[in-house]
């Protein structure tokens, strides 16, 4: 302030002169302001004067470094004097390193004078709009940064880029990093998130908006691009040998790597359940586990999405099932679940048929499939139709044959005699 004070106090003389010769002459009214208050002070008249604004409370101004501790920063802020930054107001979330003398540094004016005298300014404040300015920059080209996990929860990870704390949901990690809990049990899935505490991750922000302070990023999207470009090498027919991440209710996801310039390069494709194996499967657990190293086919690639099927590289068990069940056929088979249109039934640990509702209620009128079968039982069986290709057998309960009655046995034998 002592700068521009003493700029100030020579000038004092002359506008008193002017003040006395207005009252001597009552004229001159261009020496001042028209909408200037008669009770404005002798500063206000100066600055009115002068051809500099004085920076208010919220400007943003610049200033050089002339002095730096560990809890202070004073700014040189000519023409206007010094300015002092203190405590946690120092903080610049952009991360540009420790500030040395001779620095020009941005800065947010909290105060035009304080108790010292010195303008208050805040570096943390000003680089709050650069920080946020810099991600909505980043945010609409896409660009990728880098964030450091700072906690997590049930929903994902909090993290922290240009000082700004923004979200990682669970359902934007990569591959990588996605929590596979087979049975979902949330203790779980927070327990394996807080193993990225501390670490720093690559990502795409997805939403930034600073007036309601909410930022979303994408570690997937990050990850989606450069997967996008090893995926390229990779064909529909190919054969990969992996590691089984995690196993959900639809399937199970299988962990592969991929050679690449850099070295190798992890990428993850799912097993739907119907691609596990030939039988049919209720609960994909029963099948494969976590850790269990297998061969699948890629039988599809749409975008960053990888289709395999362990059961494409097994003997297909209907291929040669005629040498073994013909239409007519009567043959014992174990109920293996019953639904509203028929009972699903296995003959051997691969082939299973269906017997449909309509067909067991045309050859059992009147009665229901609970009245007649129990799941795990077994049961006689027609078959009344084999589709190999299609994989589908229709068969019905086989009648029992009618005993002939005690009574009719004695008659016959009676009369053999």
């Amino acid at each position: 302030m002592s700068d521009i004070l003493d700029n100030l106090a020579k000038e004092v003389d002359k506008i008193s002169q002017e003040e006395v010769n207005l009252n001597k002459k009552n004229s001159n009214k261009e020496t001042l302001p028209a909408d200037l208050p008669e009770d404005d002070s002798l500063m206000s008249q100066l600055m009115a004067k002068s051809s500099l604004k004085f920076p208010e409370v919220g400007d943003t101004t610049s200033g050089k470094v002339i002095f730096v501790s560990s809890n202070e920063i004073y700014l040189d802020l000519n023409p206007f004097g010094t300015g002092v930054v203190l405590g946690k107001e120092i903080k610049d979330g952009l991360g540009t390193g420790k500030l040395k003398i001779g620095d020009t540094v941005n800065a947010t004016i909290i105060d035009t004078e304080n108790e010292d005298g010195y303008i208050e300014l805040s570096i943390r404040e000003a680089s709050c709009e650069k920080a946020w300015d810099d991600l909505e920059s980043k945010r609409d080209t896409q660009e990728k940064v880098f964030v450091k996990v700072l906690s997590a929860n049930k929903g994902g990870l909090l993290a922290e880029v240009n000082g700004i704390s923004g979200f990682l949901p669970v359902s934007q990690l990569s591959s990588k990093n996605y929590p596979r809990v087979e049975d979902g049990d949330k203790n779980k899935i927070l327990n394996l998130l807080k193993k990225l505490i501390g670490q720093e991750l690559e990502v795409r922000i997805i939403d930034a908006n600073r007036e309601s302070e909410k930022l979303i990023v994408s570690e997937k999207a990050a990850q989606s691009e450069r997967d996008m470009e090893v995926i390229s090498a990779l064909n529909v027919g190919d054969t990969v040998s992996g590691e089984i991440s995690g196993v959900v209710d639809f399937g199970a996801f299988l962990k592969f790597s991929l050679k690449e310039n850099e070295g190798e390069r992890k990428l993850e494709g799912l097993v739907h359940i119907s691609e596990l194996a030939w039988q049919l499967i209720e609960d994909p657990r029963t099948i494969v586990k976590v850790g269990d190293k297998v061969k699948a086919k890629i039988i599809a690639i749409d975008g960053d999405k990888i289709s395999l099927s362990i059961r494409a590289l097994q003997e297909d068990p209907w291929s040669e099932i005629s040498t073994k069940y013909k239409k007519g056929d009567l043959v014992m088979g174990t109920v293996n679940k019953i639904n509203h249109f028929g009972a699903f039934v296995y003959l051997d640990k691969d082939i299973h048929g269906l017997a449909h509702i309509s067909e067991m209620s045309e050859m059992y009128p009147g009665k229901s499939l609970n009245e007649l079968i129990k799941v795990s039982e077994k049961y006689n069986w027609e078959i009344l139709s084999i589709e190999p290709k299609e994989h589908r057998m229709g068969l019905v309960l086989a009648k029992k044959k009618k005993e002939k009655p005690a009574s009719a046995k004695a008659t016959v034998g009676k009369e053999e005699k």
